[in-house]
């Protein structure tokens, strides 16, 4: 038995267990292997402390892990694309009418949808006094000549 720690596009992690790495490589290939949050296919396995139980003793391997400022904030700037393609993917964008949108879809003026878009800071404390909830997302700007 060997265990993967495993990881979707849309960002949400998950052990899986397989009997052994063909075993996982199989699954992976016929599209059987899918995310357990948003159902995806496109899984990947994530680095983790390997477990591999023989039957008659657990062997735990540590991978050595960069503790480098760079390779952590690159890793950030990576998770954070992942994010961003998600959501460009999954939800509608409707810009700077996002507050008005929301509240039509909470009223049921509107049906439910993924939307994103932008909101003014006034915006955003009305969709919060109208408990609806707003999750913001600093998402990494395209490279600019301009810039710096």
């Amino acid at each position: 038995m060997i265990i993967f720690d495993l990881a979707c596009i849309c960002g949400f992690q998950y052990e899986g267990w397989f009997n052994d790495r063909d075993d996982f490589e199989k699954q992976l290939e016929s599209g059987i292997l899918t995310c357990p949050q948003c159902g995806d296919v496109s899984i990947r396995k994530i680095l983790s402390p390997v477990a591999v139980h023989t039957g008659k003793d657990l062997r735990i391997s540590h991978p050595k892990i960069e503790e480098d400022e760079s390779s952590q904030e690159a890793a950030a700037k990576k998770v954070l694309i992942l994010l961003q393609k998600y959501v460009e993917k999954n939800y509608e964008d409707v810009g700077a009418q996002l507050a008005e949108k929301a509240l039509k879809m909470h009223y049921g003026v509107e049906t439910m949808r993924n939307i994103r878009g932008v909101a003014t800071a006034e915006e955003e404390e009305c969709l919060e006094k109208e408990g609806i909830e707003v999750l913001k997302i600093p998402l990494p700007r395209e490279k600019d000549d301009k810039l710096n």
